[in-house]
């Protein structure tokens, strides 16, 4: 049974990831296979279907890319099944908010789970050893350009994705925000 909720107890935010920070040495040397035909097949056939295990098992400290790329578990209930489902993002932080891009590694048809997440009020996101409640909303306009533009400076990816997207589908921006603020203690 779970220890009761003291008033002291502060909600902690998934950890912050400033997309205007220099890369690390590691992120350098890596971001060409990345980048590759080789990094995309790793990338959409080992990653994303180990890296949710493996982060359940640690709580969003361990996955395959190494921490080269903040990773982020997106739990979130199935709009037609209402079956939980997990996957793992890249995202960025905006303040306390979590900035997601629903890119599908580039390819002509929006990831399942973003259908999900925009017929659900809430989801879950774990990371960094932090699982916490999120509210979803779609960004557009110059504020969703703004956030792409910084979401290319976390993985240059993106831009890739974006020209293979062109003239099928746009690279929906979202932006999640807590549901009790950090600030908030829990009574």
């Amino acid at each position: 049974m779970p220890a009761p909720p003291c008033a002291y107890a502060r909600r902690v935010p998934i950890p912050r990831v400033d997309p205007d920070a220099p890369p690390t040495r590691l992120k350098r040397a890596l971001m060409p296979f990345a980048l590759s035909k080789a990094g995309l097949w790793y990338g959409i056939n080992v990653a994303s279907r180990l890296d949710p295990k493996l982060m359940k098992l640690s709580r969003g400290r361990v996955n395959l890319g190494g921490g080269v790329l903040p990773t982020v578990l997106l739990t979130v209930r199935g709009r037609k099944s209402g079956v939980e489902r997990t996957v793992p993002l890249v995202y960025f932080s905006e303040g306390d908010d979590v900035i997601l891009m629903a890119s599908s590694f580039g390819r002509p048809k929006l990831p399942a789970w973003y259908h999900n997440i925009t017929a659900s009020p809430e989801v879950t996101l774990t990371a960094g050893g932090v699982s916490e409640r999120y509210r979803p909303a779609e960004v557009e306009g110059p504020e969703r350009d703004a956030l792409f533009e910084k979401a290319k400076q976390i993985y240059e990816g993106y831009g890739m994705y974006e020209e293979k997207t062109a003239g099928i589908r746009r690279v929906p921006v979202l932006r999640l925000t807590q549901v009790t603020k950090p600030s908030q203690a829990t009574p």
